[in-house]
């Protein structure tokens, strides 16, 4: 079947979709946008061409421009977009909405030799899946305009994906070129965080609030889980005597959002003995709304950016304002040290707000010092898949 012939089924179907490319596949937009009916399928297409632009697309910056997981954040970023553009012009429209985000982002054959492999990742994102294709092109086997045709097609195929639409046209690969995939179904209770209609929802076995008090949740991005954060949490335990609920928020103040291949990995990192919360409240004061009462174990490194004005529209009154709610409703803070800067800090060596140290109880560097962050660890893990050629 002929690419105009697929988009043309495209523009047939109900959905509705935020595109979004960045380095490569452009050429896709330009193939919907010219066959009739476009208008019925494209709410908006962004080109966050620059670093600047992608960080601003993703809500903050990716530790790789071109890689299959930025890709699923572009999408789903997408996504969220979809939804907010297709509520403006139905207000009176429910959850269950046809919108998709799908993104491209490619590192192709330019003007100035490239150090790595020319790559092309694209992802899909609706409220019921995140889909990703991944493919890594022979360097040096095309010229520019021949990967971007590669790019196009790639892009166009998660298109078709996200409408339910067959893409059979060929793809142009190369001997060992192998298009990788990767998909997550989403659990009903998950497509119900995403969509808003929950604020939270757990995994793992849960504890009896009711027998005691409030447990100690340990928030973090946990990408990945690794022995530092065990040990804090083993050691919160013991002192406080109360169990520990770890909790990830799948949207962030300064980073991307999580999709759903991203949520799971990081939730099956955990023993099913603990108990993981999935939440929507990327501020500490949301999280003191949603679990009043608890202690939060944090690092110190978290503890100043909740002290930092920054994170409160540069209005140190909207921070105090926040503190004081989060200390009314009866959170405290039980503050591990980190090496920053190249130096360990604890809670007794931060600058921070009389109302906030307050709440704050500190653990000495002879109790806990893990100098290994996860940043650390991925970094490690991607410098052996360069030297294994991965």
């Amino acid at each position: 079947m002929a690419v105009e012939d697929i988009i043309r089924r495209i523009h047939e179907t109900p959905w509705l979709m935020v595109l979004v490319a960045a380095g490569g596949g452009t050429q896709a937009l330009a193939d919907l946008l010219k066959v009739p009916g476009a208008s019925r399928t494209v709410l908006e297409a962004r080109i966050p061409y620059s670093p600047a632009s992608l960080k601003d697309w993703l809500g903050g910056p990716p530790e790789h421009a071109c890689s299959e997981c930025t890709a699923r954040a572009m999408a789903m970023a997408a996504f969220l977009r979809a939804r907010e553009l297709y509520s403006f012009d139905r207000p009176e429209s429910g959850s269950n909405v046809p919108v998709a985000g799908v993104s491209c982002t490619a590192s192709l054959a330019t003007d100035r030799p490239k150090k790595g492999p020319h790559r092309i990742h694209v992802a899909v994102q609706r409220v019921d899946f995140t889909r990703s294709y991944s493919l890594v092109l022979n360097k040096g086997a095309r010229s520019r305009s021949e990967e971007e045709e590669v790019a196009r097609r790639l892009f166009l195929r998660g298109i078709a994906a996200a409408c339910d639409v067959e893409f059979d046209e060929e793809m142009p690969l190369l001997a060992g070129e192998t298009i990788e995939h990767r998909q997550a179904e989403a659990p009903s209770a998950w497509r119900s965080l995403l969509l808003g209609e929950v604020d939270a929802v757990s995994v793992g076995v849960p504890h009896d609030w009711e027998k005691g008090r409030p447990p100690l949740i340990f928030p973090g991005a946990f990408n990945p889980l690794h022995e530092g954060h065990l040990r804090m949490a083993r050691l919160a335990e013991a002192r406080l005597g109360r169990p520990v609920e770890f909790e990830i928020s799948i949207l962030n103040v300064d980073k991307p959002p999580l999709d759903y291949v991203e949520m799971k990995h990081r939730v099956e990192q955990f023993s099913l003995q603990e108990r993981v919360w999935l939440t929507r409240l990327p501020t500490f004061l949301e999280k003191a709304r949603r679990f009043p009462g608890c202690t939060f174990v944090v690092g110190i490194d978290t503890l100043l950016r909740i002290a930092d004005a920054r994170y409160y529209r540069q209005e140190p009154s909207l921070r105090d304002r926040a503190i004081a709610e989060i200390s009314q409703l009866g959170c405290r803070f039980l503050v591990f040290g980190r090496v920053l800067q190249g130096r360990f800090v604890t809670l007794e060596d931060a600058d921070i707000p009389p109302q906030l140290r307050a709440l704050c109880e500190g653990v000495r560097e002879s109790e806990f010092r893990y100098d290994i962050s996860s940043s650390e660890i991925r970094k490690r893990a991607q410098d052996q898949s360069q030297i294994h050629g991965v």
